[in-house]
């Protein structure tokens, strides 16, 4: 069985960057994750989240594009869009506000990238991304083969030239 990043060790990540974040994002949901449970009840409710806007990610996201590093993100969605898809969307603004480039791909489009979610750190540390059948995070499995690297800053490249800016993109 493999060991898997969670919790700190995982969050670590994000502080030990020297110079551009990537992650590619292929689930219609992420619901298993708990924090994200209660703000798409809120999304789904009309209700506001101040908490989306105030949350430790955002400080970190600022403190990061602060001190000059990148932080992108490529999200394949499915048209029509999931309930989930549409909170994501909504929900990607703070992070936009906060540093985060965002930018979106339908799911056809995307048929030359993998079918899971990774993070792809200074173009030479891979994180492949781990869920359960319920949207669970099991964690981040380290990958170290410099050709698997490799492939994926070519599929990180590939996704940002086609994918669309988070203003420019609609369902």
């Amino acid at each position: 069985m493999t060991d898997y990043l969670t919790g700190q060790a995982f969050a670590s990540l994000f502080d030990s960057y020297e110079h551009t974040a990537f992650r590619l994002e292929v689930r219609d949901s992420y619901l298993g994750v708990p924090y994200e449970q209660e703000r798409f009840r809120k999304f789904m409710a009309g209700e506001d989240d101040e908490e989306q806007r105030s949350r430790p990610w955002l400080d970190g996201v600022r403190r990061r594009a602060a001190e000059g590093k990148t932080m992108t993100r490529v999200r394949v969605v499915s048209v029509p869009p999931t309930d989930y898809a549409r909170y994501a969307f909504h929900a990607a603004k703070a992070n936009i506000v906060a540093g985060e480039d965002i930018r979106y791909l339908s799911r056809p489009e995307a048929s030359k990238l993998p079918d899971y979610d990774y993070w792809l750190f200074d173009s030479s540390r891979l994180y492949r991304m781990h869920y359960t059948d319920e949207d669970a995070s099991l964690g981040a499995e380290p990958i170290t083969d410099p050709s698997t690297i490799l492939r994926h800053a070519y599929w990180r490249d590939a996704a940002w030239h086609h994918a669309v800016p988070h203003d420019q993109f609609s369902f």
